[in-house]
């Protein structure tokens, strides 16, 4: 079973934290990060910019509007993801609380809804034979 672990930090928390021990934290997140994909059980791992730099794009009444920053006021911003594989969600939250995220924010754990059950539920077209006969 696929979960998304979405990693959001406090940039108060993260600040206090000298060049030396960000940098260690960050050695340890690689550490249990590659540990994971050598399992099997990490998919993915990204990092995002910081939310100064990101877009919100909403269409309302046939209107594009795409205002700066993250889309909704919070102390806690997306920092980054990493895609596993996990028997449930115990074991998911087991890996995500190895993490050093967990301690200057939050690891949200989320099951991964299956697409391809989701488009045979819905009767959509295979997206392998889309791309094939397109």
């Amino acid at each position: 079973m696929k979960f998304m672990l979405l990693i959001y930090n406090e940039e108060p928390l993260l600040d206090p934290h000298p060049g030396a021990e960000a940098d260690s934290m960050m050695r340890d997140c690689f550490a249990h990060a590659d540990g994971l994909r050598d399992e099997g059980r990490l998919i993915e791992s990204q990092m995002l910019e910081s939310p100064r730099t990101a877009k919100s794009v909403r269409i309302r009444n046939g209107r594009l509007k795409a205002v700066d920053g993250p889309f909704a006021e919070t102390k806690e911003m997306l920092g980054g993801f990493n895609l596993i594989e996990a028997r449930d969600m115990d074991e998911a939250i087991e890996i995500a609380s190895h993490f050093p995220w967990a301690q200057t924010g939050c690891v949200e754990v989320r099951p991964v809804r299956d697409m391809d059950a989701v488009r045979l539920r819905v009767g959509a077209a295979d997206a392998g034979a889309s791309r094939t006969t397109g």
